[in-house]
C-alpha cells in the first residue's frame, strides 16, 4: 500500500466533491498531513475537510488543512491557491490536477461556448497551476497527477469537446514528464472511465436519466460494472507516492476495461 511522510505537502483542485473529494480523504488515511483544498463551493470544501481531519491518524488540526475557494481558472485564484499553499506550509510536494467538467453535444450543433468552457477547465487551468507549482515542486522533487479520462485515448460521440481536452491532459502529462524528469519531477495521469460522482447530473442530468446512464454504462465496461471514487483515488495515491518513483509520463487507466472495446 502507497504511504506518505506527514511532512509532505499536496495541492488538490476540485476537491469539493467527487474524485477530488475521495482523493484528499485517501491521502490523509495514507499520510499525508498537509493539504490545500481548493474549488469553488466553501460549504462542500468544509466537508472534505471535516472528512479529511475524521481520517487523519497523525493527529491533524484543521490549519493543516487549508481552503482556498474559486474559480480555477482564474489566474488570481490560481496564483492563490500557490501563495497560501507555500505561507502556510512552506513547499509544495503533491499537485493534483483533478478539477474538470463535462459538457454533452454534437460538433454540428455544440455551442462554441461550451468548447471555451470546456478548453478552459480541463486543459488552461492545468496548464496554468501547474506552471506555477514546478519552481517549487523542481525544490521537493515532486510528483504533477493530472486525472484525465479514457475519453483521451478513445473517441466517443456526443462528447466530442470533453474528448478533446483530454486528450490534450494526456500528451501535456507526457511533453511535461520529458520536459521535468532531470528535475525528478514525475508527471503522469489517471484516466477514469465512468465513476459515480455528480459530473454529470452538473452537467443537466437528472435523477432518472442518470439513473439510465449509469446502467447503460455497465455495458460498456467489460467487467460489467462502473468504478466508484476510491478505485480512481487509490490509483491517484499510487502515482503520488514513492511506490511509483519509477514511473513518469505514463496515463494510468482505471476504466474496467472499457478502452478496449468499441462504443456501441
Amino acid at each position: 500500500m502507497a504511504t506518505f511522510s506527514n511532512n509532505e505537502v499536496a495541492i488538490i483542485t476540485g476537491a469539493s466533491s467527487g474524485i477530488g473529494a475521495g482523493t484528499a480523504e485517501k491521502l490523509v488515511e495514507l499520510g499525508v498531513a498537509k493539504l490545500c483544498l481548493t474549488g469553488r463551493s466553501l460549504a462542500a470544501l468544509k466537508e472534505t475537510q471535516k472528512a479529511c481531519l475524521a481520517k487523519s491518524k497523525w493527529g491533524m488540526k484543521e490549519p493543516d488543512v487549508i481552503i482556498v475557494t474559486g474559480d480555477i481558472t482564474d489566474e488570481v485564484v490560481c496564483k492563490s491557491v500557490v501563495d497560501k499553499t507555500l505561507d502556510s506550509f512552506g513547499q509544495i510536494d503533491i499537485l493534483i490536477n483533478n478539477a474538470g467538467i463535462i459538457k454533452t453535444g454534437l460538433f454540428e450543433s455544440s455551442s462554441i461556448c461550451n468548447y471555451d468552457d470546456l478548453m478552459n477547465v480541463n486543459v488552461r487551468s492545468v496548464v496554468l497551476l501547474t506552471q506555477l507549482c514546478i519552481p517549487h515542486l523542481k525544490k521537493t522533487k515532486g510528483r504533477v497527477i493530472n486525472v484525465s479520462s479514457v475519453n483521451g485515448i478513445r473517441s466517443f460521440p456526443n462528447v466530442g469537446y470533453y474528448c478533446m481536452t483530454k486528450a490534450a491532459v494526456d500528451m501535456y502529462t507526457k511533453c511535461l514528464a520529458l520536459e521535468l524528469a532531470p528535475d525528478g519531477v514525475r508527471v503522469n495521469a489517471v484516466n477514469p472511465g465512468f465513476i459515480i460522482t455528480n459530473i454529470h447530473k452538473r452537467d443537466g442530468m437528472n435523477d432518472e436519466q442518470y439513473a439510465a446512464f449509469m446502467e447503460r454504462s455497465k455495458n460498456i465496461h467489460p467487467l460489467g460494472r462502473v468504478g466508484v471514487v476510491e478505485e480512481a483515488a487509490n490509483a491517484i495515491a499510487f502515482l503520488a507516492s514513492d511506490q511509483s518513483s519509477f514511473m513518469t509520463g505514463n496515463l494510468m487507466l482505471v476504466d474496467g476495461g472499457r478502452n478496449l472495446i468499441c462504443p456501441r
